[in-house]
């Protein structure tokens, strides 16, 4: 993250009510170049007031916790201060996870499987208001943009191209500019055109806001962790 071309250190948020992780995360990312530790929670209220408290850039969140969980936490934090990011990492890699969390404001989504160097690109990543998905995410949201392709042809309601749609669903599968670039065989000023335009049309203010509209459905029943 810079400030005018100086480098300027990620505030961050570490939510997770397992005290062994929790803890392990703060020190680890503490002591990460660039990246500062302003405050841990325990569940998903605590990392909401550290958020009104902090205000940091970024907010790193566990999904299962008690008092509230972290799609409701993530949904509040979005409505509060929607300039922070909360980036997702946890146990949980099943579609129906990973929709709630985007859908909730999320912009990052990594299992707990990712390591050191993952976590904290990750970190810096967001921060700098870019989506962040681990490579089995991906995958998942690969399989669901394919399945739903059909129904992203038929809506209308933006008047995009169909180039724009084309370009839409391959946001949704968390790809980037050059990525995007190499699969349709144009050059990546041509794509950024195409996502300025479609963006424009659609007043989406952020990637994640694409992500979450490519993926989007009918409105499903209220999320809920057992």
């Amino acid at each position: 993250m810079t400030d005018g071309g100086a480098e300027v250190a990620v505030s961050l948020v570490v939510a997770d009510d397992q005290a062994s992780v929790r803890e392990a995360l703060a020190v680890m990312l503490d002591i990460a170049d660039g990246i500062t530790v302003v405050a841990t929670a325990t569940n998903g209220a605590e990392a909401v007031a550290a958020v009104s408290r902090h205000t940091p850039d970024v907010v790193l969140m566990d999904l299962h916790m008690p008092v509230l969980n972290g799609v409701e936490a993530t949904g509040r934090i979005k409505a509060a201060k929607p300039e922070v990011q909360v980036v997702v990492l946890t146990s949980l890699d099943d579609d129906e996870s990973i929709l709630a969390a985007l859908e909730a404001g999320a912009s990052g989504y990594l299992t707990k499987e990712a390591d050191r160097a993952k976590i904290e690109q990750a970190v810096r990543t967001a921060a700098d208001g870019q989506v962040v998905l681990a490579p089995e995410v991906q995958r998942r949201l690969l399989t669901l943009a394919s399945r739903r392709a059909r129904a992203a042809d038929e809506r209308e309601e933006f008047g995009f191209t169909s180039r724009e749609k084309e370009i839409l669903g391959l946001i949704g599968e968390g790809l980037r500019n050059p990525e995007i670039a190499a699969r349709l065989v144009i050059s990546e000023a041509t794509v950024k055109t195409h996502i300025n335009n479609l963006f424009a049309k659609a007043g989406f203010h952020s990637r994640a806001e694409a992500v979450r509209y490519a993926l989007s459905t009918p409105a499903p029943a209220p999320y809920r962790f057992t």
